[in-house]
């Protein structure tokens, strides 16, 4: 499909068609309205392991719900069968809602569901969302980003499709770096033995943030030199985010009192 023949955002949610979503990061306060829209009108709704139940409610009664979720390292649905529902739905004429956790563009593997549709020429746009990344650091009451310390960011996996995943350890261990680590819970004790290998500081701050925005939302704060043992003394169960070089800011600590999600710090 040619970019032209693209929907814009403000476009039709065309019958044959199929909307790539970004759900945010649990909290269905934090949907768009484009992606409440879509979700109201889909027909079907093909979504990940992820999303929360609260966020599901907000489908239209007669929508098809169906469960599409890839887990790391355990047995779950093949990308070309959820390529090929994708498109087999389209074609009945469905509007489809492929609903991704977060931001549909970051680890969603969208180019290649995107691509499926491009060869069996169904139409499609991109709903953005809130990513996982966004939702965790401002839980902590930091920035990614912060002039004199440093003037870029890191979205990282933790794994691929071979295993654990590699990156630039070097540029990553010098002082003031930061990173934001998808999947990188079973990964923790390989990146923190590239890092201190590479030079990385072993009081470098690392925040653990598992079920980001959520009601059941937890905040573990601890350093490079002891983060696989207190991830795995804590027993973070749930979806994390790992954010390297960022420590929660003091008055993170208080954000229970408000009229927020619950903030446990383990």
């Amino acid at each position: 499909m040619h970019p032209s023949d693209t929907p814009s955002p403000g476009s039709a949610f065309a019958p044959g068609s199929v909307a790539f979503t970004g759900a945010g990061p649990g909290d269905p306060d934090l949907l768009t309205r484009q992606a409440l829209r879509a979700l109201a009108l889909a027909d079907v709704i093909l979504h990940d392991c992820l999303i929360s139940d609260a966020i599901l409610a907000e489908a239209g009664p007669d929508a098809r719900l169906i469960e599409t979720g890839k887990r790391g390292f355990t047995a779950s649905m093949a990308q070309g069968d959820i390529n090929a529902l994708i498109v087999a739905h389209a074609r009945t004429g469905a509007r489809v809602v492929r609903l991704k956790s977060g931001d549909a563009t970051v680890f969603g593997r969208l180019d290649e569901e995107i691509e499926a549709c491009d060869a069996a020429h169904v139409p499609w746009r991109i709903l953005p969302g809130i990513t996982a990344a966004s939702a965790a650091v401002a839980c902590i009451g930091q920035s990614l980003t912060r002039r004199g310390r440093n003037a870029s960011v890191r979205l990282l996996t933790g794994h691929d499709m071979t295993g654990f995943a590699d990156h630039d350890w070097t540029t990553l261990a010098r002082p003031g770096e930061v990173a934001a680590i998808y999947m990188g819970k079973k990964s923790a004790r390989f990146v923190q033995g590239r890092l201190i290998m590479h030079g990385a500081d072993r009081v470098t701050p690392v925040t653990l943030v598992e079920n980001a925005s959520r009601p059941d939302q937890r905040v573990l704060a601890t350093t490079l030199d002891r983060l696989p043992e207190d991830l795995a003394t804590t027993g973070l169960s749930g979806p994390v985010l790992t954010l390297y070089g960022l420590a929660p800011r003091a008055a993170a600590r208080a954000l229970p009192d408000l009229a927020l999600p619950q903030m446990e710090f383990a």
